[in-house]
C-alpha cells in the first residue's frame, strides 16, 4: 500500500510539474505570437503610413522628408528607453511643431511635416517596431551620418524578413495604393517645394494618369482614384464605389480604425481604401480664397472647367483607391 501510494505521488508530482511547464510554455509562445504580430503590424502601418515621404529607397535628391533611419538616428541613443522613444515619436507626429521638432536640419530642408490625423495606438506599434527591430537604410546615410555628426547611431535588433508572413488579399491591395500614393505624393510633394502649388497642378494634370497606369503595368492590376467629388470627370466613381466612400466617411466620422475593404469577384480580388486629406491637400482642395490661393483657383478652372474637389478640411475622405488585381 506505501508503494501505491508512493508511486501515485511521484505520477502525481511529475504530472503537475509538466503541466507547468506546459503552461509556461504555452503563455511564452502566445506571448512570442503576440510580440511578433505586433512587431509585424508595426512594420505594415510604418511602411503604410510613412513610406510615402520617408521611404529608404527614394534617390537622394528626390527626397521630400529624411529616410526612417535618420528619425532614428536623432530620436534613439544608448540611454534611450522604449518609452521615452514612444512618447518623443508619438508627440511630434500627432502635433508637428518646430517646439517638438529634433530634427531642425531636416524642417529647414524640407519644411515642418504637415498636420495629419493618425491613430495614437497605430503611431505606438510603429514606434515599438523603429526601436525593437532593424529598419532599412539608404547606402549613403552611414558615411552621410558619421561625416555629420562624427558618431555611430543605432540601428540594433531583430529583423522581419519579407516572406515570414504571408501576404492577404487586403495587405496585397494595400502594397499596391501605397506603393502608387508613393510614387505619386514623392512626385507632388517635391513639386510643391520645388516650384510651388501651380507647377504641382500642371504636374497633376499632365503625369498623375502616366505615373498611375506605370503602376498598374508593374503589379499587372487595374488602379484608379475616384471621387464623389471629381477634380477630373475620369475619376468619378460608380454606384459600388460611391457606397464604399460613404461607408468610410461614417468611419472617419464614428472615429473608427481605417481598414481595406475587398471583395472576390470572378476569380478577382476588388479592393477598396480612402484617400484621407491633411493640411498639404488643403493648398488645392481647401476652402477658396482660404487655403486655396486665387492664382491656383484661375488655374484650377482653366485646368478643370467641371472640378468639384474644394472645400475639404483636414481628415476627411476625398476618394478612394479603386483596385483590381488577381488573387
Amino acid at each position: 500500500m506505501k508503494k501505491l501510494i508512493l508511486i501515485i505521488s511521484v505520477v502525481t508530482f511529475f504530472s503537475c510539474n509538466q503541466t507547468k511547464k506546459n503552461e509556461y510554455s504555452k503563455k511564452n509562445t502566445e506571448k512570442a505570437v503576440t510580440e511578433k504580430t505586433v512587431n509585424y503590424e508595426g512594420k505594415k502601418l510604418l511602411e503604410t503610413n510613412c513610406f510615402v515621404c520617408h521611404n529608404a529607397k527614394t534617390p537622394h535628391n528626390e527626397r521630400i522628408a529624411p529616410p526612417m533611419i535618420a528619425i532614428k538616428a536623432h530620436y534613439i541613443n544608448k540611454n534611450t528607453s522604449e518609452e521615452e522613444f514612444t512618447k518623443n515619436f508619438v508627440t511630434f507626429v500627432l502635433k508637428p511643431s518646430n517646439e517638438n521638432a529634433k530634427m531642425h536640419g531636416a524642417v529647414k530642408r524640407f519644411g515642418l511635416m504637415p498636420y495629419q490625423k493618425f491613430n495614437e495606438s497605430d503611431l505606438k506599434k510603429i514606434a515599438n517596431y523603429i526601436y525593437n527591430y532593424q529598419i532599412e537604410e539608404p547606402s549613403w546615410f552611414k558615411e552621410h551620418w558619421q561625416s555629420k555628426q562624427g558618431k555611430d547611431y543605432i540601428n540594433s535588433g531583430k529583423k522581419i524578413s519579407a516572406n515570414q508572413v504571408d501576404e492577404s488579399a487586403e495587405e496585397i491591395g494595400l502594397k499596391y495604393a501605397m506603393e502608387t500614393k508613393k510614387t505619386l505624393g514623392k512626385n507632388l510633394m517635391g513639386a510643391i517645394q520645388k516650384k510651388g502649388t501651380l507647377y504641382a497642378l500642371q504636374f497633376c494634370n499632365e503625369k498623375a494618369y502616366k505615373l498611375t497606369d506605370s503602376m498598374a503595368t508593374k503589379y499587372n492590376a487595374t488602379i484608379k482614384r475616384v471621387s464623389d467629388k471629381p477634380r477630373n470627370p475620369n475619376n468619378t466613381a460608380n454606384k459600388e464605389e460611391l457606397e464604399i466612400i460613404n461607408q468610410y466617411k461614417k468611419i472617419i466620422s464614428d472615429n473608427k480604425t481605417i481598414k481595406p475593404i475587398t471583395k472576390q469577384i470572378e476569380g478577382r480580388t476588388k479592393f477598396y481604401y480612402p484617400i484621407i486629406t491633411n493640411n498639404m491637400c488643403l493648398q488645392c482642395h481647401g476652402t477658396p480664397n482660404k487655403q486655396i490661393k486665387i492664382e491656383t483657383l484661375k488655374e484650377l478652372a482653366n485646368l478643370y472647367p467641371t472640378d468639384q474637389a474644394k472645400g475639404y478640411d483636414i481628415n476627411q475622405v476625398r476618394g478612394i483607391w479603386s483596385i483590381s488585381f488577381k488573387k
